[in-house]
């Protein structure tokens, strides 16, 4: 077989054993891999922890390969100045690859502070997502929002270049305290029972959203570990304010990034029920009307009615 090698491909011996000893180690390499993630994937069923796992792999072995390779293949160079080399090399690497090197630095960003991690929500510039892949060069989300209400999923899958991440402002929706304030405005009529309305409000945002309460709290014991975040109080409320066409009364209410829609839904049907019972409340809508200054409003501020002989 050697010869044959030598005669048909002109492969000398050395290069040969180069080559065979190339082959064994990335089939150990692989077969080494394939035995943990089955391990693995034999004893948990969490697809967060497998991803994380198969990651790991992939950059360890990928790494370990390349320094096997390098000894295998670039034995010849080691009377090398190495230092001159790799100063030059490094330099030419850095002039015709520069974007790949930046997506490469904000891996290792990621890697180092992580701003966010696979199954997080956030935004980037202006993309918003659910983190659902790290690579090398870029990461994936699932993206939200756009034309699709309320941050849900619009089916489309970005890839962004990991050089984002050292220049564009990241929100992280699920990272430290992992819940948002979301806020419902609902306005009146100006002849609505505005107290009664908004006191029908707080029950109704206190109740469906008491649970969250409790929940929300516990997260800002785990969150301030990491971060100064300090909330004086997490319960719900209502604002009142005064708008062009009614009363605006405000829920403002604590839910998770992804139930946002679902809370809002919730609260609105039993708004509705609520409002529906109430003779003396009722929604407002833009509307034209008339209005007569001589016998409309508070009779303070009526204009005074003009004298009997010009009404004839």
């Amino acid at each position: 077989m050697s010869d044959w090698l030598l005669n048909n491909f002109g492969l000398s011996a050395a290069a040969q054993t180069k080559i065979a000893a190339t082959c064994i180690v990335l089939l150990l390499l692989w077969a080494i891999r394939l035995v943990i993630l089955r391990i693995v994937w034999g004893r948990t069923h969490d697809a967060k922890i497998r991803y994380r796992w198969q990651k790991s792999t992939v950059y360890i072995s990928s790494a370990l390969g390349l320094v096997l390779l390098l000894r295998i293949w670039f034995a010849a160079f080691k009377g090398i100045d190495v230092a001159t080399f790799s100063g030059l090399f490094a330099a030419g690497i850095a002039i015709s690859l520069k974007d790949i090197l930046v997506n490469l630095a904000g891996w290792l960003f990621m890697i180092w502070r992580r701003p966010f991690s696979v199954g997080d929500r956030i935004q980037i510039g202006k993309h918003a997502g659910d983190v659902i892949d790290v690579r090398l060069f870029h990461f994936t989300l699932n993206e939200i929002g756009n034309w699709v209400n309320a941050d849900q999923s619009t089916g489309r899958v970005i890839h962004i270049p990991n050089g984002q991440v050292l220049t564009e402002v990241i929100a992280n929706y699920s990272e430290g305290f992992e819940y948002i304030w979301n806020e419902i405005p609902v306005m009146i009529t100006f002849e609505s029972d505005w107290e009664k309305a908004k006191q029908l409000l707080i029950d109704i945002v206190t109740r469906d959203s008491a649970e969250t309460v409790k929940l929300a709290e516990e997260s800002v014991r785990q969150s301030t570990r990491r971060f100064m975040i300090v909330y004086t109080t997490l319960t719900p409320t209502v604002y009142t304010s005064v708008a062009a066409d009614g009363v605006v009364l405000t829920l403002r209410y604590l839910c998770q990034p992804r139930r946002r829609r679902v809370t809002e839904q919730v609260l609105w049907e039993d708004i509705l029920r609520a409002f529906e019972k109430e003779e003396h409340i009722d929604l407002a809508y833009i509307t034209r009307r008339g209005y007569n200054h001589l016998y409309e409003g508070k009779p303070a501020l009526r204009a005074p009615l003009p004298p009997p002989d010009s009404r004839r």
